[in-house]
C-alpha cells in the first residue's frame, strides 16, 4: 500500500502542477475561455491510462504457470525502466519545466489551436498516467492488489488536495525537497521492481541464478512476514536471493549513479559555457 501511495502522491501531484501551470499561463494571457480544453485533454489522459492499467491487470490475471512468470518479469523490468526514464527526465528537466510549459501554451495559443493545446495537457498527463499504469501493474502482481487500490486512491486523494491548496496559496510546499525526497524513494522502488523481475525470470528458466542462494536470513526477518512484504513491495527485499537478484540488484544502483553524474556534469559544464 506504501509503495502505491507513494507514486501516486508524487505523479498525482506532478499532473496536478502541470495542470495548474497550463491553466494560470491561460488566466495571464487572457486566454480563459480555453481552459476547458485544458481540462478535456488532461481527463481524456487520465481515462486512457486507467483504461491501460484494466488492460494490463487482466492480461496478468488471465495467465498462468510459465507464461505469468514471463509476463510478471517484462512487467517489472518494463515499470522499472520507465521509472528510471522518469528519474533521469526530472533530474534533467525540472528546474525548466515551467518555463517550458509557460512557452509551449504561448506558442500553442498564437496559433489559434485548440487542438495544440488539448495535446499539450493530453501528453503530459498521459506520461504521468501511464507510469503511474505500469507501476501499480507491477506492484499489484507483487503484493497483493486490494492495497496496491487503495494506496493509489489515497495518494492520488492526497495529490488533488495538495495540488489545489497550492495554486490556491492555503499550502506552501517545498517541491525541490519533496521530489528529491520522493526521487529517493523511486531509486529504491525501481531496484526493487528489476529485481524482482529478474527472480520471475529465473523462475521461468530465461536465465540462470548462478548461485542458488546467496544467504538466507529468513529466520531473521521472513520474507512472508508482515514486514517482509512490505520491505519486499517497497525495496525488493527477498530474504533468500540469487547471485544473479544481488548483482541485478547493485548494477541497477551502479547504472543510476552513473547516469545521475553524467547529468549533473553536462549541466555543470552547461552553466560554464554560458
Amino acid at each position: 500500500m506504501l509503495p502505491s501511495y507513494l507514486l501516486s502522491l508524487r505523479e498525482g501531484l506532478e499532473a496536478a502542477l502541470i495542470i495548474g501551470i497550463v491553466i494560470g499561463t491561460l488566466r495571464k494571457i487572457n486566454r480563459s475561455e480555453l481552459v476547458g480544453v485544458v481540462w478535456a485533454g488532461s481527463l481524456s489522459a487520465a481515462g486512457l491510462s486507467l483504461l491501460a492499467a484494466i488492460a494490463l491487470n487482466r492480461l496478468g490475471a488471465s495467465l498462468e504457470g510459465r507464461a505469468e512468470e514471463i509476463f510478471e518479469g517484462l512487467t517489472m523490468f518494463l515499470a522499472s525502466g520507465v521509472l528510471t526514464w522518469m528519474i533521469f527526465w526530472m533530474h534533467r528537466q525540472a528546474r525548466n519545466m515551467r518555463y517550458e510549459l509557460e512557452s509551449g501554451v504561448r506558442r500553442t495559443t498564437s496559433q489559434g489551436g485548440q487542438g495544440g493545446l488539448f495535446l499539450l495537457a493530453f501528453t503530459a498527463v498521459l506520461r504521468e498516467g501511464i507510469e503511474l499504469a505500469l507501476f501499480l501493474t507491477a506492484a499489484a502482481l507483487a503484493t497483493d492488489a486490494q492495497q496496491v487500490l487503495s494506496g493509489a486512491l489515497l495518494g492520488l486523494g492526497t495529490a488533488i488536495l495538495l495540488g489545489w491548496s497550492l495554486f490556491a496559496s492555503l499550502l506552501k510546499l517545498d517541491l525541490r525537497r519533496f521530489f528529491q525526497v520522493t526521487g529517493v524513494l523511486l531509486i529504491l522502488f525501481a531496484a526493487g521492481l528489476f529485481a524482482h523481475g529478474v527472480h520471475e525470470f529465473i523462475a521461468a528458466s530465461l536465465i540462470p541464478p548462478i548461485v542458488e542462494n546467496v544467504w538466507d536470513i529468513n529466520f531473521v526477518l521472513d520474507e512472508n512476514s508482515t514486514l517482509g512484504i512490505l520491505l519486499g513491495a517497497l525495496f525488493g527485499y527477498n530474504g533468500n536471493p540469487s547471485l544473479t537478484e544481488v548483482l541485478a540488484y547493485l548494477g541497477y544502483f551502479v547504472v543510476i549513479l552513473i547516469g545521475l553524474r553524467r547529468i549533473n556534469a553536462s549541466a555543470l559544464l552547461a552553466t560554464q559555457k554560458v
